[in-house]
């Protein structure tokens, strides 16, 4: 009897516009570069789009010399960080060594990666309410809690969120391993349900040295008794004083975990660093009337 082989399986490549929505979903650094322009002979028609991220492409603007380039230039800026549109003009006989002969203008546009990273210890109300709140942002969030069934039934790592329970073992609860799992300058918000886990993740926190902030949930009594016991570790004022107690905008009140949480996310956004920005943003005028030159 005749053995059964399968066929391979065919993977559709994934299109230009699927793939802009899942990586702007993940907060994942990446590009759209479209053609807006083009004269004599040329690859693709103005309207072409293609994807381009650190280690993937997706769809295409016609192959070749001039392809490579204009990946490269959006991986260019993606590496240096650049977040303003650029023009770039391609003469395939010239620049792009193709044969084709013709002139293509491409619209490089970068996205960042997320705003924000957040570390939050605690999945109590104010927590489950904090995450609810962050939601639609572009951040990403690494959510903590030690007790096993803290974490809503429904909850899944997805592109930006990602929770864990913190590991038990015979020294209690392992903060210190889960301060330093943390990526650098991320902002860490401490609300668990335990002052004395709340004391050693603050501990842990600020011997780690560079997250880019504080947040202890709590009273001013609180935060007097935790500074007293922190010092007797060895932190000394300065430290101490990078610690925000209570969390939360200044001037909000309310005591319902929403009301908090939004307090606090408030908070955060104070936080968030301020772009510096040029009077001149994006392409430069010039260079679109040169390349868009009016009919009219």
């Amino acid at each position: 009897m005749p053995s059964m082989t399968r066929a391979p399986t065919m993977h559709r490549p994934e299109p230009w516009y699927a793939a802009l929505e899942r990586l702007q979903r993940q907060a994942r650094p990446h590009a759209l570069a479209s053609v807006v322009g083009v004269a004599g002979s040329t690859p693709r028609e103005p309207g072409a789009k293609m994807v381009i991220a650190a280690d993937t492409t997706h769809d295409t603007l016609g192959g070749g010399t001039f392809e490579q380039q204009v990946i490269e230039a959006a991986r260019e800026a993606l590496a240096d960080g650049h977040t303003d549109a650029r023009l770039e003009a391609f003469a395939l006989g010239g620049r792009s060594g193709q044969c084709c002969g013709g002139y293509v203008h491409v619209l490089i546009e970068p996205f960042a990666d997320a705003e924000m990273g957040v570390a939050l210890f605690g999945a109590g109300h104010v927590g489950q309410a904090l995450v609810e709140v962050l939601a639609p942002l572009p951040w990403r969030v690494w959510w903590f809690d030690s007790r096993e069934h803290a974490f809503p039934e429904n909850i899944a790592d997805g592109d930006r969120l990602h929770h864990h329970r913190l590991a038990t073992g015979a020294d209690g609860v392992d903060t210190a391993g889960a301060v330093a799992s943390l990526p650098a300058g991320c902002h860490a918000l401490v609300m668990t349900h335990d002052h004395a886990e709340d004391r050693a993740l603050v501990d842990a926190l600020l011997r780690r040295g560079d997250c880019a902030s504080i947040g202890l949930i709590g009273s001013h009594s609180k935060w007097a008794s935790f500074q007293s016991r922190l010092g007797d570790a060895g932190h000394d004022a300065a430290a101490l004083d990078t610690v925000r107690c209570p969390i939360g905008v200044p001037g909000a009140h309310g005591k319902r975990p929403y009301e908090i949480a939004l307090a606090v996310a408030a908070e955060l956004l104070t936080l968030k660093p301020e772009a510096t920005r040029d009077d001149r943003r994006g392409v430069a005028p010039e260079s679109l009337r040169e390349a868009f030159p009016s009919h009219r």
